[in-house]
């Protein structure tokens, strides 16, 4: 054992620090990012076609998906380019 008194914990007070080599913070936002718009990929198509198959042909399930892909692609846009794509 070590003759030294025991140190309370203290966070890291950045966690650049955690990083391997050579990778920045926001690769690794981009690349959190992409997982989480893969995972809504995934999800979406699946909600898609079970809303289409078992909703029994209701009209209203056309516009919903088509604004609920409009408002998603816009917002995947914003949080990795920083820029709003709408021209209204």
């Amino acid at each position: 054992m070590s003759d030294e008194p025991l140190q309370p914990f203290s966070p890291p007070t950045s966690l650049a620090g955690l990083l391997p080599e050579g990778v920045s913070a926001g690769v690794l936002v981009e690349w959190a990012l992409y997982i989480v718009f893969a995972f809504w990929a995934i999800f979406t198509i699946i909600a898609i076609y079970h809303w289409l198959k078992y909703s029994h042909a209701s009209w209203v399930a056309f516009p919903a998906i088509g604004v609920h892909l409009f408002v998603s692609i816009t917002l995947m846009a914003y949080a990795l380019s920083g820029v709003i794509i709408v021209s209204l």
